[in-house]
């Protein structure tokens, strides 16, 4: 009986020591099981979810691929007829993000007549190496009478391409045919949706095997998860294959997880750390690489120069509008130390000594002009601005220097100054002709005394009786006679010969009498008195004396010709000349019919005239003169009746 107890005894202990045991492999096998269990269960909702998903991607492919087809038969000869039209339908086509990469109409000859974007390449397009776009496809189009495609053919970058050929009848006749190449990679980018992405390997594949594209962000599963459907309507043997990615197993050992929650809080903490510290470093150095390239491509569009120069005179920068201006690359610009090859021999010491005030900071504030040389030898004005460069630290490291090339424009002012001159001087001989009947009338009157005095002599020179004082008195009145025709002709030489414009003092009242005298028989024909009020002695102006005065003859020869329909004792011209403070005030006042609003606001206008046989320059011309000479025209109507113009010329400093 003791044997027997010690035997019991005994197999309870070791049943007792054994259950935990078992229990232990009990618990393990139990959480297998239902680490198996679930496993398989997930995996069983995730091919459906993955069936589900790819389905909805083919119907989802098939509605796009079919709406492009729609699209692209809206094309038309008509819309292809004009590119900006085809460009338009094309742009609209290209920005469904469909993977369209290039569309084109064909005639009803097959003649590519329109592509978008680009060139078509015959290396990259179609299944034979012509410039027909998949032969085979397009007469299978023409002959079905509906959009075909094509097989996928490999293009560059490793990417395949299909066609969709879709035939645009109108009137019951094939006018054309429009082509979409289709990119298997676009595809894949464009159609496929980021959260289907992030789930799925997405391939693309034909009946060999081989792989056309990848839609992938890391190693998906290979096994039998993995779902395969035709991709249609492309078709041509093409399959839509898609896989899982690889998901971590279940942890076996999740009590053991928990003794590597606190390590791995701490490693994912410090990689937290590393992680924002790397971010941000990143996220520096793009915004450095986006503002050099924006600060580069803004650099290279500028139609100015920029040349930036240590504190030495080395270059150490120049943009590619300034090797362009002088005709040296960058390469042998940079790292040149003074003197310059774009320093011309003849202005050699000039430019040298601005560049030596530049760099001791005596510079000037503003532009200068100077003159460089091209890398041909020829010579051009450029006029220059300097500002130094300044570092992060405040500290001037150079200079920058900003070009333009002015002598196009140099040369045109030069042209307009002398279209002005000739100008002018033609209007000073219009105007000298349209009085000539009344010079004519004026030198005719001396002229003739002459004769008559001369007449005179001779006569009683013949009769015996002459008296010598009386022939000294006849020769003295001829001779002031003589003097007075020549004042008549000096004036008009002075006033019509073609002269370089000159800088010099000028008695305004003297060139007033002179402008007058002019006039004066002009006035007298026509009954017009001329009332002058100008100061006996006036400041000296400093300017061109022919200038001003054409300026002035053309004002009051306007003044007399607007009182032609008045009565004669209406007909007064006033000129008025006055110093007020630093100017001299002129106003020329007629009594005629004034100027209409309408008129007065072009009165300055080059061709602008209100007179039927008027050329519309003299009131121009006036303008130009006085504003040359920093002066200011204006025009008022008169109280009185009729117009004012006033010139407002500034003294010179004393």
């Amino acid at each position: 009986m003791r044997d027997t107890s010690k035997i019991r005894t005994a197999w309870g202990a070791g049943w007792l020591w054994l259950l935990p045991r078992i229990a232990f492999v009990l618990f393990v096998a139990a959480v297998g099981a239902l680490l198996w269990l679930s496993e398989r269960t997930v995996r069983e909702e995730q091919r459906a979810i993955l069936i589900s998903d790819v389905l909805w991607l083919e119907q989802d492919l098939r509605f796009q691929l079919s709406h492009n087809e729609e699209l692209l038969g809206q094309i038309g000869p008509r819309e292809a007829a004009t590119p900006e039209i085809f460009e338009a339908h094309a742009r609209t086509l290209l920005a469904n993000k469909a993977g369209l990469r290039q569309i084109l109409w064909l005639n009803a000859d097959n003649e590519v007549k329109r592509i978008f974007p680009g060139f078509l390449d015959a290396a990259m397009v179609g299944e034979g190496q012509n410039a027909i776009p998949a032969p085979e496809t397009l007469r299978l189009a023409r002959s079905l009478g509906n959009a075909t495609y094509s097989p996928a053919y490999p293009i560059v970058d490793g990417d395949w391409q299909f066609e969709v050929h879709v035939p645009v009848f109108r009137g019951g006749r094939l006018a054309g045919v429009t082509v979409g190449l289709y990119s298997v990679r676009h595809i894949l980018n464009d159609a496929i949706p980021w959260w289907l992405a992030e789930r799925y390997r997405i391939s693309v594949i034909d009946t060999t095997g081989n792989h056309l594209g990848d839609r992938s962000k890391v190693e998906a599963a290979e096994d039998v998860n993995g779902y395969e459907i035709p991709f249609e309507p492309p078709g041509n043997g093409l399959s839509l294959h898609t896989a899982p990615y690889r998901t971590p197993a279940p942890l076996a050992g999740r009590l053991l997880g928990a003794a590597l929650v606190l390590l791995a809080v701490i490693v994912l903490w410090s990689l937290w750390a590393l992680r924002r510290h790397v971010q941000h470093r990143q996220l520096a150095e793009a915004a450095l690489r986006t503002e050099h390239a924006f600060r580069k491509a803004m650099e290279d569009s500028l139609q100015t120069g920029m040349r930036a120069r240590d504190l030495t005179g080395r270059i150490t920068y120049v943009n590619p509008a300034f090797c362009r201006m002088v005709g040296w690359s960058a390469d042998e610009l940079v790292g040149r130390a003074p003197p310059m090859p774009y320093w011309p021999d003849e202005y050699f010491n000039e430019t040298r000594n601005m560049h030596d005030r530049i760099l001791a900071g005596q510079g000037p504030e503003d532009v200068f002009e100077l003159k460089f040389k091209r890398s041909n030898g020829e010579r051009f004005d450029v006029l220059i601005h300097e500002a130094p460069l300044i570092d992060a630290h405040g500290k001037q490291t150079g200079w920058m220097g900003s070009l333009i090339d002015v002598t196009e424009r140099k040369r045109a002012e030069e042209l307009a100054q002398q279209q002005q001159e000739r100008l002018q001087a033609t209007a000073r001989l219009v105007a000298m002709g349209e009085m000539a009947s009344s010079l004519a009338h004026e030198l005719n009157q001396p002229l003739a005394a002459i004769a008559s005095y001369n007449t005179g002599c001779l006569n009683m020179l013949e009769s015996g009786s002459a008296d010598p004082a009386e022939l000294k008195a006849a020769l003295a009145k001829s001779a002031a006679q003589a003097q007075r025709a020549g004042r008549v002709i000096r004036r008009i030489y002075e006033f019509v010969r073609r002269a370089e414009p000159k800088s010099e003092p000028c008695d305004l009242a003297e060139i007033v009498d002179e402008v007058l005298n002019l006039v004066d028989a002009d006035a007298r024909r026509l009954g017009v008195r001329i009332e002058s009020k100008a100061a006996a002695t006036l400041p000296h102006l400093q300017g061109d004396r022919v200038l001003i005065a054409q300026a002035l003859l053309n004002l009051v020869r306007n003044a007399i010709d607007a009182m032609r329909a008045l009565d004669k004792d209406r007909r007064v011209l006033t000129v008025a000349a006055t110093a007020e403070g630093d100017a001299i005030t002129v106003a020329i006042a007629d009594r005629g019919c004034g100027i209409s609003p309408a008129a007065a606001s072009r009165l300055f206008e080059p061709f602008y005239t209100t007179k039927p046989e008027g050329m519309g320059m003299g009131l121009n011309i006036c303008r130009s003169v006085v504003e040359a000479h920093h002066g200011r025209l204006w025009y008022e109507p008169n109280p009185d009746g009729g117009s004012i113009f006033r010139i407002r010329f500034p003294l010179p400093p004393p």
